[in-house]
């Protein structure tokens, strides 16, 4: 028999005892912790000490037990159907079934015996039972962005009535559909007519913008479908559809044109539609310029969503705690920014020293060679130091793409995944832009962001979050994403990775970047810093350059990252440092082990790696406790 098979069928099948009855006795659990190590130790040639199975080739294997897998297995496959069905996010039929969803969800879980679960299955319950709350409370906070964004976009609803009703395969009267379009082309020229006074923010203008092309979109695929299988729907809304997409396209401009943003050509079709629940497109199709003084396509969430988003990613801090932890940081960067200026001949003027390491730049179409050499770098010196296990896979299949002029307006440095987006100076820039890209992309400043977005950074977690644990997704946070990967700019500058004073100004100025997006971040949503104070904060205090603070600040502010999303990267970073100082740095584990077994774990917050590598039990109303950081006060 296939052991693993095996141990796969009895999680199934404990966990199936638990939907079906909604409970489950002590005796219920199938298997005992002994029975599960035996079956464990028939697969795996051998376990190190991170209690991973391994492989005869050193690979490692996951046959974790959970009962609550199957649940959330379900309950994946259900939420995605659900959004497929209903896929515009503002339909306020989708926000009534998805309450509805999250709250049957959460009865199931409640109906679950805790007490009776394995320490993985409590550690389950807990992230899945605070995953649905979360859900459900994030359902408000859409609500009030889709508030402001319908103020000026206030005929969505026919788009969303035309297209559940198709969906819903309702019959359709060919004649009535024309007087829906007819009424509706009244509201869109109206609307298109004149904006609210006072004029809303331009990054909010964009977002309409972006809107009314999700709307056009989702007309476009209703008309189509009945324009191909009705002669009669043709006759009667043909020329109508295309008079309402084109009183859409001219309402679109009008917001581009208050925004200042650069309006697209005369005539362009209507988008293809690609629903939330249908994969998505673009984060900011439209992005805010410069000029506009106004780079936030959102407004301050407010202290008690702050709050409410560090409670769910199971962090025991106020988001006061958190400036100060970032001040304390931001000290020690200072004086190792002093330290390596020194050493380069500035002095006290870091800065100086900064300029001579942006000016140290490959010339123009060299970036993606710099890219592969300081991949295949990093990765020697890792193996070299035996720091984790890189399946051979991972070290192969990545590839470079070009991140286009557009999308460096909100992204001005690389990004990694499956593919690693190169910034990179293109010929339609203007010379000032691509010296910008140039500097702000230098030989130093890329050296430890590649690692962090290739291996064993980002790319390497995509690989292993699809390979283990893979239930856990939908409990995934930026402070395990971006936090990893940050760490491990963190540990190789322990290690000896960073040589040069050079090499060292590289990384500090992203260590000093990270401490700034905790402290702009934070102060923007409690209400205190305008956007643009956001940016000369981190031209003056980090010293980016100009074009990059603008994009950095688009990002961070254009409403699709939660709050605390930009503070995840140092936090997250200085919680896995903990982690290592409390298992490795106090001869628990090995480097390798350690590593190996927050791959394993899955993407989870940190508190509960902690407490499944420190095998803490859980509690059922388990709340964040753990003080990673120390005093945080002078």
């Amino acid at each position: 028999m296939n052991t693993v098979n095996s141990n796969r069928r009895d999680v199934l099948k404990n966990g199936l005892a638990i939907l079906g009855a909604g409970l489950i006795s002590g005796e219920g659990v199938l298997g005992s912790e002994t029975q599960s190590a035996q079956k464990r130790g028939q697969v795996a040639e051998s376990k190190s000490a991170c209690g991973c199975d391994r492989a005869a080739d050193g690979s490692l294997l996951d046959v974790s037990f959970s009962e609550l897998r199957p649940m959330i297995e379900r309950y994946q496959v259900d939420l995605r159907d659900l959004y497929r069905t209903y896929p515009l996010s503002f339909s306020l039929t989708r926000k009534a079934k998805a309450d509805a969803f999250f709250a049957g969800q959460l009865k199931l879980v409640d109906g679950v015996n805790f007490d009776a679960l394995s320490a993985d299955g409590r550690l389950d319950f807990t992230l899945f039972r605070s995953h649905l709350e979360h859900q459900r409370k994030q359902l408000g906070d859409d609500d009030r962005k889709n508030a402001e964004v319908e103020q000026l976009v206030p005929y969505q609803a026919f788009v969303v009535n035309l297209e559940e009703a198709r969906r819903r395969m309702e019959t359709l009267d060919a004649q009535k559909a024309s007087l829906v379009l007819t009424s509706a082309l009244v509201d869109i020229k109206k609307a298109a007519g004149s904006l609210p006074n006072p004029r809303p923010r331009a990054g909010l203008l964009a977002r309409a913008a972006n809107r009314i092309n999700e709307l056009r979109g989702a007309l476009r695929w209703w008309h189509d479908f009945y324009n191909l299988y009705d002669p009669e729907f043709a006759w009667w809304n043909d020329n109508l559809y295309r008079q309402a997409d084109a009183a859409m396209d001219q309402h679109l401009r009008v917001l581009l044109t208050a925004a200042g943003i650069k309006l697209p050509a005369e005539g362009a079709p209507a988008p293809e539609f690609r629903g939330s629940g249908e994969g998505r497109g673009p984060r900011n199709e439209f992005t805010p310029p410069t000029e506009s003084g106004d780079l936030a396509g959102v407004g301050p969430a407010g202290r008690d969503a702050l709050v409410e988003a560090l409670r769910y990613n199971v962090v025991a801090y106020t988001p006061e705690d958190l400036v100060a932890i970032a001040n304390k940081e931001f000290a020690w960067c200072d004086k190792e920014m002093l330290r390596a200026s020194h050493e380069l001949g500035f002095g006290d003027d870091w800065k100086k020293a900064l300029e001579k390491v942006k000016n140290d730049y490959v010339a123009p179409g060299k970036m993606i060679y710099l890219v592969r050499d300081q991949q295949k770098e990093a990765i020697e010196f890792m193996q070299a130091h035996d720091i984790v296990t890189m399946p051979a896979l991972v070290r192969e299949d990545w590839w470079e793409e070009a991140m286009t002029p557009q999308m460096q307006l909100a992204s001005p440095f690389f990004l990694g995944g499956d593919v690693i987006m190169v910034s990179s100076p293109a010929s339609t820039m203007a010379i000032q832009e691509r010296l910008e890209v140039l500097r702000g992309n230098n030989t130093n400043f890329s050296r430890g962001i590649v690692f962090h977005e290739l291996v064993p950074g980002h790319h390497m977690q995509g690989y292993m979050s699809q390979r283990y644990h893979v239930y856990r997704t939908p409990f995934h946070t930026a402070f395990w994403t971006e936090g990893m990967a940050f760490y491990w700019e963190m540990l190789m500058w322990d290690l000896g990775y960073d040589r040069t004073p050079e090499q060292r100004i590289g990384v500090l100025f992203w260590r000093m970047h990270r401490c700034a997006r905790i402290i702009f971040s934070l102060n923007f949503h409690l209400g205190q810093w305008t956007a643009q104070k956001c940016v000369d904060f981190l031209i003056d205090r980090v010293g980016h350059e100009r074009a990059n603070a603008e994009g950095e600040v688009r990002r961070s502010f254009e409403g699709s990252y939660e709050p605390i999303y930009q503070c995840a990267y140092m936090l997250g970073a200085l919680q896995f440092y903990a982690l290592h100082k409390e298992f490795v740095v106090a001869g628990k584990m090995t480097n390798r082990d350690f590593h190996d077994a927050i791959f394993l774990a899955g993407n989870m917050p940190i508190e509960m790696v902690r407490a499944s590598l420190a095998k803490i039990t859980v509690v059922r109303d388990y709340q964040p406790n753990w003080k990673f950081y120390g005093p945080i006060t002078a």
